[in-house]
């Protein structure tokens, strides 16, 4: 109040002022270079942004590993169709069950394991089995949409060993926090062992439920496409 009170004596009309004060409201080139600036800040930083865009999302031709990922209430199955240097292909695959995190030690440990090897191209086709998920490993910077009835895809090539988290970052029903994964990122020859630990062949696109949500086995395929848990996704 004081500021305003000054303001209007300090700068009242006096008796001698004859017409209107000089005017500063507009100032050409100032306004010029206040627009051209932003415009080419813009347009430089959209070319840098669509140059890195496209080589990311650039499809890899030759990689030699593919892996199916099937996001569903609240797990995950991962699909390896790996294809060696002699020519073997070695297919495989994992399918999850969801996690009972009730803070008891360790219990991360029963997370599924999605395993890379280290140093080789990947290609990343993700599925939803049921509603809207979001496939993310936070540490690559990387993260996509898996949306029913349609594949996206993701390329990438792992760089460093060692363990990484991924989760979905997609709201998807009552469990969706505890819908986790880790990452191993290994050398070629374990990744081949742990290939050859899991079951062999690949689980197809049929609609498959979480065995953690019917424990008893109670129900059929079709009383659960009807009626899925934690409906749809936001």
């Amino acid at each position: 109040w004081g500021a305003m009170i000054w303001c209007m004596v300090a700068y009242r009309r006096r008796k001698n002022d004859q017409g209107f004060p000089k005017q500063t409201a507009y100032n050409v080139p100032l306004e010029t270079m206040f627009t051209a600036i932003p415009i080419l800040m813009v347009f430089t930083l959209w070319g840098f942004t669509d140059r890195v865009q496209t080589e990311v999302d650039r499809p890899v031709d030759d990689s030699p590993l593919t892996v199916t990922v099937y996001g569903k209430q609240w797990s995950w199955d991962f699909n390896y169709s790996y294809e060696q240097e002699n020519g073997e292909v070695i297919e495989a695959h994992y399918s999850g069950i969801q996690a009972q995190l009730d803070g008891t030690e360790g219990v991360r440990d029963t997370l599924p394991v999605l395993y890379l090897p280290n140093d080789v191209p990947v290609h990343f086709e993700l599925k939803s089995r049921d509603v809207a998920h979001s496939f993310w490993i936070p540490q690559f910077l990387q993260k996509r949409d898996m949306v029913p009835g349609k594949t996206n895809h993701l390329y990438l090539t792992p760089q460093e060993l060692g363990s990484y988290d991924g989760k979905c970052a997609e709201l998807c029903g009552e469990s969706h926090s505890e819908m986790l994964f880790n990452v191993e990122v290994v050398d070629e020859a374990e990744f081949v062992q742990r290939l050859e630990e899991m079951e062999p062949g690949q689980v197809g696109d049929e609609y498959s439920r979480n065995p953690n949500n019917n424990p008893d086995g109670a129900g059929t395929m079709e009383r659960d496409l009807q009626t899925p848990r934690g409906g749809g996704s936001h």
